[in-house]
């Protein structure tokens, strides 16, 4: 899996993570983004480490911070909510309205036969995500989202409970993988960031193109532009 470079600079770096390639070493071995942070020094002494996690499945923008200082500081950005994030995610069913905003608080649950999952509760942590529909194809919908909150499972969640259609491919809260259309992961990219940054140091932004296999479900990146619709 190639490693694309979105943006890079002396204190951080934004890769294109492909779906499928999960953060950390999975317990039952195979390829990880840890052992690839080697390849990532691009010339620094030190390995770049990742600000923020995205699922295995989910593809798109990552950013790492190439020194401890930097990464203190992305940190807070993430925890204190100023940081941008746009998502396109495909959806197992045709969304009937134009644009919205899911508020619905998550909490997480665990079984010993089911495992962990998250489920929207009222006493859970605040969750807000806005969408806005892109394109219908074949009975699928390619959507917009671009969450305020930064929890667990958040649009995985937020589509299923919220839209009513669980992001196609999603094995917790939709059919799972292996699905009618072909999708072989759960279709969400993270498509966008934009990080402020402090003093005279312009921001971190960074755009993802659409992957392949949204593409092959008939979307068009035409269909998704990097900027906020016109008023």
């Amino acid at each position: 899996m190639e490693l694309d470079i979105l943006f890079e600079d002396g204190e951080a770096l934004v890769i294109d993570k492909p779906g499928g390639l999960p953060l950390d070493q999975p317990r039952a071995g195979g390829p990880c983004l840890e052992d690839r942070l080697d390849e990532l020094k691009l010339g620094f002494q030190r390995q770049p480490f990742p600000v923020h996690r995205l699922d295995r499945d989910t593809s798109g923008c990552l950013l790492l911070a190439r020194n401890p200082k930097a990464l203190k500081r992305y940190s807070a950005a993430f925890e204190e909510r100023t940081v941008e994030k746009r998502y396109l995610g495909v959806v197992a069913g045709e969304v009937a309205d134009e644009e919205g905003t899911i508020d619905l608080a998550l909490s997480k649950i665990s079984s010993i036969t089911d495992g962990w999952r998250m489920i929207p509760a009222r006493k859970g942590k605040p969750s807000v995500t806005h969408w806005r529909k892109l394109e219908v194809q074949g009975g699928l919908t390619l959507v917009e989202f671009r969450p305020e909150t930064g929890r667990t499972h958040q649009i995985r969640v937020h589509a299923a409970s919220g839209l009513g259609f669980a992001l196609l491919g999603d094995p917790i809260y939709g059919d799972g993988a292996d699905t009618p259309h072909g999708a072989r992961r759960t279709m969400l990219h993270a498509a966008g960031l934009t990080v402020p940054r402090t003093g005279d140091k312009a921001p971190i932004v960074a755009v993802a193109p659409m992957p392949a296999d949204f593409v092959a479900l008939g979307f068009t990146p035409e269909a998704a532009p990097d900027h906020e619709p016109d008023e």
